[in-house]
């Protein structure tokens, strides 16, 4: 499916107090980048793209629109995405990233603000973030590949025509192999008929007898 790049405005990193852990530049804990759209109407999310720094786990929260009475909510739409494996190696710490819709726990239609969640708990990264932030949104669509009707249903002004003489017909295909699959249950169901053809010992007394009588 194609991808449209929604432009937005990022802002900076925000430390997050949880409980007694304050994040701070010697104790690292929990950042958010909250992003917005000045100038988008609600749109569905398709896919996000960045290039991490250091950061271990991920959440994305959505501010969707639902009705011009109800007020806007935010739901939590991905929630702890681990980015770096191992704490006390750098596996993932600096990669490149996609997240598409069908990764997400929720619905990220009529979005109209995105909040990034950023937990590094190891003390050996002291700084992290994440970078080259970018949003999508679903492209136009294109036409819809169907098989032609003619396969199924045979109408004259949609059937091809025939590129070498000789060719089945595609109206009668269905027909002649119901009967092929009939005339072959017939053939296992009598016994007579399976040993048509058959040289077996009965079959060889049955023509002497016929010979002498």
């Amino acid at each position: 499916m194609s991808r449209v790049l929604v432009p937005c405005h990022v802002k900076g990193t925000v430390a997050l107090q949880v409980g007694d852990v304050r994040t701070s530049q010697g104790r690292p804990g929990v950042l958010v980048i909250d992003v917005t759209f000045p100038n988008v109407a609600p749109f569905e999310l398709q896919e996000i793209t960045f290039k991490n720094y250091y950061t271990a786990f991920l959440s994305i929260r959505v501010r969707q629109y639902t009705s011009i009475h109800t007020q806007a909510k935010w739901v939590t739409c991905l929630r702890d995405y681990c980015l770096m494996p191992d704490p006390h190696s750098e596996e993932g710490a600096q990669e490149y990233v996609s997240l598409s819709k069908h990764q997400m726990l929720c619905d990220v239609a009529r979005v109209l603000e995105l909040r990034l969640i950023l937990r590094q708990p190891s003390p050996l990264w002291l700084s992290f973030t994440v970078e080259e932030l970018q949003i999508y949104q679903p492209g136009a669509k294109s036409p819809s590949m169907t098989f032609p009707k003619w396969l199924s249903h045979p109408v004259p002004c949609e059937q091809p025509a025939p590129l070498l003489e000789g060719l089945p017909d595609p109206s009668r295909v269905s027909s002649e192999v119901q009967q092929m699959w009939a005339l072959t249950e017939m053939v296992r169901a009598s016994r007579t008929s399976r040993r048509i053809g058959r040289f077996d010992v009965d079959g060889c007394y049955d023509l002497n007898l016929l010979s002498y009588t």
